[in-house]
This record gives structure tokens, sequence and C-alpha cells, in this order.
């Protein structure tokens, strides 16, 4: 190799690096948002095979997570640790009906709701990482094309 050719096999080498790295983001972020989805229903699915219901009290409200205390037939007062599924838009001190699994009453989620309202939060993700990675990965590949940078050759002194 030529020491001109080194710096031109330096950056060829970065930008393929860059462009992996960003397909390897993009495509991480995307499955990450995709097994969300699968997770929710398969959490539903868990609640509906042995679902009991409950009226409930929200403890505590936030967007990613709701705290809630309810009372299952045995008797026995519950406060799930993790909160209840699909907490958006709760208050605390309100009185929702929650459905939670029989089997492990940690499984709660607010009645009404299923995995459906995790689809539209997932697919916007997905959008959005695509929608900056596809731009950065055109401008990668525009900057491979260009091909080398000349290096300017230095004169010497008489």
């Amino acid at each position: 190799m030529s020491e001109n050719s080194q710096p031109a096999h330096r950056r060829t080498r970065r930008l393929r690096r860059i462009r992996l790295g960003v397909l390897i983001a993009a495509t991480a972020i995307s499955t990450l948002a995709v097994l969300l989805v699968l997770a929710a229903w398969r959490d539903d699915l868990r609640i509906a095979s042995d679902k009991g219901v409950a009226s409930a009290e929200v403890l505590s409200a936030g967007r990613l997570r709701s705290a809630v205390t309810f009372v299952t037939p045995d008797g026995v007062t519950r406060n799930p640790r993790l909160g209840v599924l699909y907490p958006t838009k709760l208050t605390a001190g309100e009185r929702i009906n929650v459905e939670y699994s029989r089997a492990d009453p940690e499984l709660v989620r607010v009645a009404g709701r299923d995995a459906r309202v995790a689809i539209v939060p997932a697919l916007s993700v997905i959008v959005v990482v695509w929608a900056i990675a596809l731009p950065a990965l055109w401008l990668v590949r525009r900057l491979r094309m260009r091909g080398p940078v000349p290096v300017p050759e230095v004169a010497s002194a008489p």
C-alpha cells in the first residue's frame, strides 16, 4: 500500500464501522420494541387464562408506572411490586377496575386495556429510529462513494 492509500483505507474502514453501528443500533431498538409488544401480549394471555377482577385504588400515578392496591376474594390485600400494566391517564386516589392473574396476583392490568395500547408507541419508536438511521446510512454511503480524499504532496526544499 502506498502512503496516499493508507488514509483512504482507514477512512473506508471507519465509514464501514459507522454504517454497521447504525444498522445494529436501529435493528436492536426495533427488535426491543417488537419484543415489548410480544411481552405485553404474553402477559395478557396469562391474565386471560385465569382472570380475576377487582376494584383497586391508585396509590401513585405516572406515565410508565402506577401503583395500585386491591383486595382479592380470599381477603388478601395486594399491592403489585411492579405496578399495573397500561397505567396511562390514571390519577392518585382514583378507583379503577383491574384484571389480574389469579395464579399470579402480581400480574395486574387496568380493566379494558390490553396489548393493543403498546402497539402505537412501539411503532412510533420504530419509525423514529429508522427515520434517523436511513438518512445517516445514506450520508455514510455518499461519503464512501466520494472516494479517497486526495492528500496534498509536500514540496521538498531545494
